[in-house]
């Protein structure tokens, strides 16, 4: 993590005072283009199918991709036929958009869609156009609603619900867009957004995460072993979280080593562990997979709702008329 993304975390800052300048031009060129849409200057674009939008309005991991797998899983079993876009941050393929099938890589398609690829063997499309994205998968498959991993910034592509997910620890940091803070909006925008999930806390509309069994990171199998102790490795948004997860499995942490969120690992960067046992996040083992040595373990989790996000979310498939009779 960078000088200036530590300062978000912390009291007012000198460096926060420095990129004050910088954040009043982004929050002034933000709020012109939201309000071209608004008066209808601009017109978004329409899917055929309807649109959930599972996003938050800070950078850096807040826990979207396992309410992302939940939200595909439980309105599966409502009956609906469920696609998933993606941005596919970190992935660079020779043309987008990319439908994520056997065979495509986190280099082609970013970890994220990988790991939801994985999970669910969905119709899945990454690419930066979010249009193309919808197009394609609408042409290639049937879906009765899309699931758009992040885009609640993307106000060209129109939405039927907006899922807003908050890190309950970090929150909204400094409180400051960027670069002075975390922030891609102010939390004003939060007024606006049809369900905010904190990831963590006591809050009524929350989910908490729970750890699945460890899994070795070359083959995915389950580890039929006690592990009690291992470097934590991880490039993630919040990497504390999952440090406290294997802890609260009662694994010692020999060291911790932190790299920038979907960071590209290659061996060099596992060298100095020799035939330790390394520890990971399953984000970070998709990236690893190809050259994992057997001493090296992931941490699966998934995302439990209270029941309160599940009833309010019953509630808006009704009113927007995608689900009826739940």
């Amino acid at each position: 993590m960078s000088k200036i993304e530590q300062s978000w975390y912390k009291p007012f800052s000198f460096i926060t005072l420095l990129l004050l300048p910088l954040a009043a031009l982004f929050w002034f060129i933000s709020s012109i283009r939201k309000w071209l849409f608004r008066v209808g200057f601009a017109t978004p674009f329409k899917a055929k199918s309807k649109v959930i939008v599972v996003g938050n309005i800070s950078v850096g991991g807040n826990g979207k991709t396992p309410f992302v797998l939940w939200l595909y899983e439980y309105l599966s079993e409502q009956g609906l036929k469920v696609g998933i876009i993606s941005r596919g941050y970190g992935g660079k393929a020779n043309s987008y958009p990319l439908v994520v099938e056997r065979g495509v890589t986190s280099a082609q398609a970013g970890d994220e869609p990988i790991l939801l690829f994985n999970r669910l063997k969905c119709p899945l499309v990454v690419g930066p156009d979010r249009k193309a994205n919808i197009t394609l998968l609408e042409q290639q498959f049937c879906v009765d609603v899309i699931i758009s991993d992040d885009g609640m910034q993307h106000y060209k592509m129109a939405r039927d619900i907006e899922c807003c997910i908050v890190d309950s620890q970090r929150r909204f940091g400094n409180g400051f867009v960027m670069p002075a803070g975390p922030l891609r909006e102010t939390t004003n925008r939060l007024n606006s957004v049809d369900l905010v999930i904190e990831n963590g806390g006591d809050a009524s509309h929350s989910y908490v995460l729970q750890t699945g069994a460890l899994k070795h990171v070359a083959n995915n199998t389950p580890v039929n072993k006690t592990i009690e102790k291992g470097h934590a490795v991880s490039a993630i948004g919040n990497p504390q979280r999952f440090e406290d997860s294997l802890k609260g499995q009662n694994i010692q942490l020999l060291s911790t080593h932190h790299y920038r969120d979907h960071y590209a690992y290659s061996m060099a960067d596992f060298t100095q562990f020799n035939d330790d046992n390394v520890l990971m996040t399953e984000k970070d083992a998709v990236k690893c997979r190809d050259f994992a040595k057997g001493t090296w373990y992931y941490l699966p989790v998934n995302a439990k709702p209270t029941d309160a996000v599940i009833h309010k979310l019953d509630l808006l498939l009704k009113q927007k008329g995608i689900l009826n009779g739940l």
